[in-house]
């Protein structure tokens, strides 16, 4: 079994939970693409955590993890996510994490230019993490970046690579910017520093994937943001620089000749987004500070508030099609308890015309939300263990979000802890 758990809308829809969730079927959990300029949240018997880097199938003892190919690794910081998890008990071992060496390093100076281009925009910002993706991918796609099997080159081989890399990058950063230059040789003390710790986890993933699919292992895939980040189909130029779709899992892990045999599309019981751009169905003052606080809707990698609003039918509906989901996970149900009535954006307001297509550029710019309420529910329902044990109210709410994605919902959130959920079939 190949099964790929993907973002349906903006991302922080819960992915990492439900990876934590259902990972105890999976021998392999593989990220596929990002670095760390996104978070999972997690919570367990173990405790709570938050993984930028690591798939979420770390907090099982049983699982292989695999960073892959596609994925651009900031090595500093995955020192330190690895050393947070020791402290708190996570056994992480080369038998359990395992790095592609295709994978790309994510360095000092990518992140110095994303926040020096991030000031330079003003007001104009993309709402960057500041974390260098954007800028490392480019350079990926410039064919200039290091991979992790750098880490292994002969020490003048590796000096003069970086030479190389840092003379072109210093016309952009003093030349462009005015910035002091980047020093080559703290660029190689800082690889040596952080990639040396490293090198016992780098592996060809496309070999070890293919052993691992020729002896019937089951494989998920983990997905980073949503569908609407999408670096192709997502709101551009307000996406990640990669491509978060189920249909790339395979390619980005190191495995692009496999096939998936399911998508599960986890999806939030409202809407949230954090960073720029447009964001139709958007709550504000009074309305937005209580649902941001009953979800606690605070960014996992940058703390950061997000942005709320009432489930978006449009919006979800295009990402179920786009990520090609057979099944769904709807989160959160739990934070719309006490609501009177719960609003929903069933279609577009745009100049005049009504649609329930999702659509791009200036048109999603000028889109206005059309909303209906269904009937709210209140009490606990942390404790409901099957569909029965819900309210009437919330049964049809996730009866009526199934009917508009035309997807099957098969589990749904009613709290935060692992078991706090309802496998519908």
């Amino acid at each position: 079994m190949i099964t790929a758990i993907v973002g349906i809308n903006w991302g922080d829809e819960g992915k990492g939970r439900m990876v934590d969730l259902l990972s105890e079927k999976y021998d392999i959990v593989s990220r596929y693409q990002g670095g760390n300029n996104a978070g999972h949240t997690v919570v367990n018997e173990k405790g709570k955590f938050i993984l930028n880097l690591l798939p979420s199938g770390i907090l099982r003892e049983t699982t292989v993890n695999l960073m892959g190919t596609g994925m651009v690794i900031d090595i500093e910081h995955l020192c330190g996510e690895l050393q947070r998890l020791r402290e708190k008990g996570i056994v992480i071992t080369p038998d359990n994490l395992k790095i592609s060496d295709k994978a790309t390093i994510c360095m000092p100076y990518h992140k110095l230019l994303d926040g020096l281009e991030e000031d330079r925009l003003g007001d104009a910002k993309f709402g960057s993490t500041r974390r260098g993706i954007a800028p490392v991918y480019a350079d990926k796609y410039m064919k200039k970046t290091l991979r992790m099997s750098n880490l292994f080159d002969d020490e003048d081989v590796l000096e003069e690579k970086v030479r190389s890399i840092v003379e072109w990058k210093n016309l952009t950063v003093v030349n462009g910017y005015e910035h002091e230059a980047i020093d080559p040789k703290e660029m190689v003390k800082w690889l040596k520093t952080y990639g040396d710790p490293l090198k016992e986890y780098v592996c060809d993933s496309t070999y070890f994937l293919e052993d691992a699919i020729s002896k019937g292992k089951n494989i998920m895939f983990e997905a980073q943001l949503g569908a609407l980040r999408d670096i192709d189909f997502g709101i551009y130029p307000f996406t990640s620089s990669s491509s978060v779709l189920a249909a790339y899992a395979p390619i980005g892990a190191g495995i692009p000749f496999a096939k998936l045999d399911n998508v599960v599309g986890v999806i939030k019981a409202y809407s949230s987004c954090v960073g720029e751009g447009p964001f139709t169905c958007e709550f504000f003052g009074a309305e937005a500070e209580e649902l941001r606080g009953a979800g606690q809707e605070y960014g996992a990698a940058t703390g950061r508030p997000r942005r709320v609003g009432g489930f978006d039918v449009v919006a979800s509906r295009y990402g179920v099609m786009v990520q090609g989901a057979t099944e769904l996970a709807l989160t959160k149900l739990d934070i719309l308890s006490g609501m009177e009535k719960i609003p929903v954006c069933v279609a577009y307001d745009i100049d005049g015309e009504i649609t329930k297509q999702f659509p791009t550029g200036e048109r999603l710019n000028r889109a206005k939300p059309v909303y209906e309420y269904m009937p709210g529910f209140s009490g606990d329902i942390s404790k409901c263990k099957k569909l029965e044990d819900l309210p009437q109210e919330a049964i049809d709410y996730i009866k009526y979000i199934e009917k508009e994605m035309q997807c099957p919902i098969k589990y749904v959130s009613v709290g935060a802890e692992r078991n706090e959920y309802i496998e519908l079939y």
